[in-house]
């Protein structure tokens, strides 16, 4: 059964480029977020497309994103995935598992809180 839309809302990612086509900014708004063209150094865009059975994906990161940061970005990016992953499938084993990934991730990379 197909549920009727009620509203539409939009997010919008503005990316500034070089002449190499690199990305120098970015800036992203959120319709029903309350954000109106934030900065960001980095984003991960990935889309399942149902009729290939495929991810889409996007990532990109400006000259100014420092390794340190793209580091964080990543143990982050990973923890809301396991999160995300538990919420949509009820799967708390595997997401455990990621989860101590995580942790050994942010070991190795250097950056667990002291």
């Amino acid at each position: 059964m197909d549920e009727k839309i009620v509203k539409k809302s939009s997010i919008e990612i503005e990316v500034g480029l070089n002449a190499n086509n690199l990305p120098l900014n970015m800036r992203w708004s959120a319709s029903d977020g309350n954000v109106d063209k934030a900065p960001a150094r980095a984003f991960f865009l990935s889309l399942w497309n149902p009729d290939e059975k495929n991810t889409m994906k996007i990532d990109l990161w400006t000259n100014e994103m420092t390794v340190e940061e793209m580091k964080q970005f990543f143990h982050q990016t990973l923890l809301t995935m396991a999160d995300t992953f538990e919420k949509a499938t009820g799967e708390t084993l595997i997401t455990e598992d990621l989860r101590d990934y995580c942790y050994h991730f942010a070991e190795k990379m250097e950056i667990l809180p002291e």
